[in-house]
């Protein structure tokens, strides 16, 4: 049918326009975050894009979920505003004729989501934790970048370079700053390098330079010139986190089958249900009543969306803290949320009939 053809249009049109804007919200939530975390010292500067990267993916089934959401629900009311709905229920055909045109366009992206959820987003997760443990887990040499203040993992010095040389692992106009037993020494040399002893052991070698020693607040200071200076380098131990859930994959999850790991199966499996519940849902949700106004149904769309994202995040903290059976965690809140959708179609039904009838 045309009218069909059309919907389906449309929805795609919607979901496009819905997709962008929720991306940008979703990449200016995450970069603001990060960079705050960034400035706090507890991510380091140069990883914020990366990790930008790795959270969206992470993100992405929670955003194309609303995206069909919203996107159905936004065709759907225009139709009743538009009175295109008035021809629809004209022409004999009912509410739930809405269903099959509503999932053709939903099963696609539903199929995406559930590939998302579990298993690209969980990679993402892992990603991003092993990045910022690669990052975290640098020495301090490593740390150093030209033009930038740099402090060590310990926060006893402070590396600063201008510029790096003509010749591999020189760096020029060097300032280093180090508290040792309550006493404050600066460094500042012309050039330095970076090498290793017959132990292994790493060492910057600053050269040509003048070190300035003394206790903060008091006029006793030492100055000291040397044709080169040599500051061990403390090796950091690795340091791995425990694994969290939600950086595992699935074929691990079901392998450990414990409560933690059965929340997370549980949160991963709901997703793609969650979006189809949220498709059919928009269906009746889209009554558009001109005389109650426009917004009406928004509010209720976002209140529902709200209830049953919640609901399925507290059944998953339960499912997690062994207070919940995993089955009825995972099928209590869709049946409800199935029920009610019935109940919505029941009363939108009534009316249909109703208005036939006059």
């Amino acid at each position: 049918m045309i009218f069909l053809r059309a919907a389906q249009r449309e929805f795609t049109q919607n979901a496009v326009a819905v997709f962008v804007a929720l991306f940008a919200i979703l990449i200016s939530t995450v970069l603001i975050r990060l960079l705050g975390q960034a400035a706090g010292g507890r991510v380091p500067a140069d990883a914020v894009l990366a990790l930008i990267g790795f959270g969206a993916i992470a993100q992405m089934p929670v955003v194309l979920s609303l995206t069909v959401f919203i996107a159905i629900l936004m065709s759907l009311s225009r139709c009743y505003r538009d009175s295109e709905m008035v021809v629809w229920f004209s022409s004999g055909l009912p509410l739930t004729a809405w269903v099959r045109p509503v999932l053709r366009f939903t099963l696609p992206v539903v199929l995406l989501i559930a590939c998302l959820s579990l298993f690209v987003a969980p990679w993402a997760q892992k990603k991003s934790v092993e990045y910022k443990e690669q990052l975290n887990n640098r020495d301090d040499v490593s740390r150093v970048a030209p033009g930038l203040f740099r402090e060590s993992s310990g926060g006893e010095r402070v590396f600063f370079v201008e510029a790096l040389s003509g010749e591999e692992g020189r760096v020029r106009n060097v300032f280093a700053s180090s508290m040792q037993h309550g006493r404050l020494g600066v460094m500042v040399a012309a050039q330095g390098h970076v090498e290793n002893d017959a132990s292994g052991n790493r060492f910057v070698v600053l050269e040509h330079g003048r070190r300035y020693e003394g206790t903060p607040g008091t006029p006793s200071y030492r100055v000291m010139e040397f044709e080169t200076y040599s500051i061990r380098m403390e090796s950091k131990e690795a340091n791995t986190a425990e694994r969290q859930p939600k950086t595992l994959a699935l074929p691990a999850l079901l392998k450990n089958p414990d409560a933690r790991n059965q929340g997370e199966l549980l949160a991963r499996i709901s997703t793609p249900l969650l979006a189809t519940m949220l498709a059919l849902l928009a269906i009746p949700l889209s009554f558009v009543n001109p005389r109650a106004g426009r917004t009406n149904n928004l509010v209720l769309a976002i209140l529902v969306y709200l209830i049953y994202s919640n609901t399925l995040s507290v059944c998953q903290a339960w499912v997690g803290q062994g207070r919940l059976r995993f089955d009825v965690g995972l099928w209590a809140p869709h049946l409800i949320m199935l029920v009610a959708l019935g109940a919505l179609f029941y009363r939108r039904l009534s009316v249909f009939a109703r208005w036939r009838k006059r």
